[in-house]
């Protein structure tokens, strides 16, 4: 039997077993559901022996660890990172059905976790046993490890301790992330990167007290004027950041990446409609939208307050004023040095009499994976197989734990996954198509093979 018609005649059972996944409400933003984590991290863990895995344990916080060694101990091994935990449902009145009792609509699984994280999760180990099926061996072609956290829904605040305890066990020459998505149904792509943050927030200021704007307007510095400069002069009228240094570390993109980004059907019109209607398309000078929004750092600011924001007027000049910065960044960024910088453009940039304080609460390291590498076309090798047509690249805006997976274990990053931005992640009616689920299995099945195949170049 081969791949694809072992995944079509066992997709039933793994459905069914997606649902019973789903509807446990492995919310882990609320402390509340911390119970129901522990619960879908056992049923995950008791799934995965149940497939065949003959090594599953449960790490502490409600995290899964399992492997799958290959016949070949000289072969790859090959880490596979997802999520189980979940976002939380509200507003529960938009849902068309209860999102933790799992509804098949139109060929497609409605239920909170759907796409984001638990379908794609499951998805490889249907591929594992295709894999199996189809060689008629039962050990796979190469190591399989997963690691399946239960905690980047709010944060992955243990995350990168839990990967540096467990570095050893979780030793690997290729690390695949099932936690992105691909341009649309009929165009299968990979995503190779996804932006960092940093952030900060600034506080200046001025008088010990509220002033009398008659009595002194004019004569003193004014917090919230100092604010609005220093916030307008982030950017030149290019649209780049003029924060000295921050360009110095940017991974530019190559041509072939500036190309095959092309190659993706994107209309801008209606992702400015998607945009919350937005009237044009704005960012640096010289680049493409997509390229803005996946390849370039950015500065914006999430707000800015001080003094009188009541009804009414208030002649004053205001003691203090504060904003809150983001900075998403791009491979080679590093977090600490654009808030290092930053800090710098505000101390240069703060008028005498007033005194500016910068605080940040850390960042997410950029991650980045060249499309030239073997096992990213090897990847693209086994979704071409998958889907039955090209593969395009992408990149993605968000953030997450990926950098710290590559930073500790330093093995390359392969993004496998077929969730579309459709799916309504995070929002109510999250779903994923089951055809697309299914192609996601193929994908992990023969991506086993292909990187098995190109040993000499990942060992």
């Amino acid at each position: 039997m081969n791949v694809r018609d072992y995944v079509e005649s066992n997709a039933s059972g793994f459905i069914t077993a997606l649902k019973q996944w789903l509807a446990i409400p492995s919310i882990s933003a609320d402390p509340a559901h911390w119970p129901d984590v522990g619960r879908s991290a056992q049923w995950l863990a008791n799934y995965l022996s149940e497939t065949g895995f003959p090594a599953v344990e449960l790490w502490e916080p409600n995290a899964v660890f399992a492997e799958w060694p290959a016949a070949d101990p000289g072969a790859p091994k090959v880490l596979v990172y997802g999520h189980h935990d979940v976002q939380p449902a509200e507003p529960l009145d938009e849902w068309t059905s209860p999102p933790f009792e799992p509804a098949e609509v139109d060929g497609r699984i409605l239920a909170r976790g759907a796409s984001d994280d638990k379908g794609q999760v499951l998805f490889h180990s249907l591929g594992i046993r295709a894999c199996l099926a189809a060689s008629g061996q039962t050990a796979p072609p190469v190591t399989i490890k997963l690691l399946v956290e239960g905690e980047e829904e709010s944060g992955s605040v243990h995350f990168a301790d839990l990967v540096r305890h467990n570095k050893q066990r979780l030793a690997a020459d290729v690390i695949v992330i099932t936690d992105t998505g691909m341009w649309a149904a009929d165009v299968p792509s990979m995503c190779t990167g996804m932006r960092g943050l940093a952030e900060a927030e600034v506080h200046i200021s001025g008088p010990t007290r509220d002033l009398h704007s008659g009595s002194f307007g004019g004569g003193v510095p004014n917090p919230l004027h100092a604010m609005a400069s220093l916030l307008a002069g982030l950017h030149d009228a290019d649209g780049r950041i003029a924060v000295p240094g921050f360009y110095d570390r940017v991974v530019e993109l190559t041509g072939a990446e500036r190309e095959l980004l092309a190659k993706l059907p994107f209309d801008e019109k209606g992702w400015l409609a998607d945009a919350g209607n937005s009237g044009a398309a704005y960012g640096e000078k010289g680049f493409t939208t997509l390229e803005r929004i996946w390849a370039r750092p950015t500065a914006e600011v999430n707000g800015m307050w001080g003094g009188h924001t009541g009804s009414g007027g208030k002649t004053i000049i205001p003691k203090q004023a504060h904003a809150k910065i983001t900075f998403r960044l791009v491979a080679d960024q590093e977090p600490r040095e654009v808030v290092a910088a930053f800090r710098e453009y505000v101390r240069a940039n703060t008028p005498a009499g007033l005194e500016a304080v910068v605080e940040s609460r850390g960042g997410v390291r950029p991650c980045r994976s060249p499309i030239d590498s073997p096992a990213v076309l090897a990847g693209r090798r086994a979704m071409r197989r998958a889907f039955d047509r090209e593969v395009l690249f992408t990149k993605e805006g968000g953030s997450g734990p990926e950098a710290d997976l590559d930073e500790i274990i330093g093995a390359p990053l392969v993004f496998i996954g077929t969730g579309l931005n459709a799916d309504r992640i995070h929002a109510p009616n999250e779903h994923i198509d089951i055809s697309r689920l299914l192609r996601g299995a193929e994908a992990s099945a023969y991506l086993w093979e292909e990187l098995a195949a190109i040993s000499a170049d990942l060992t």
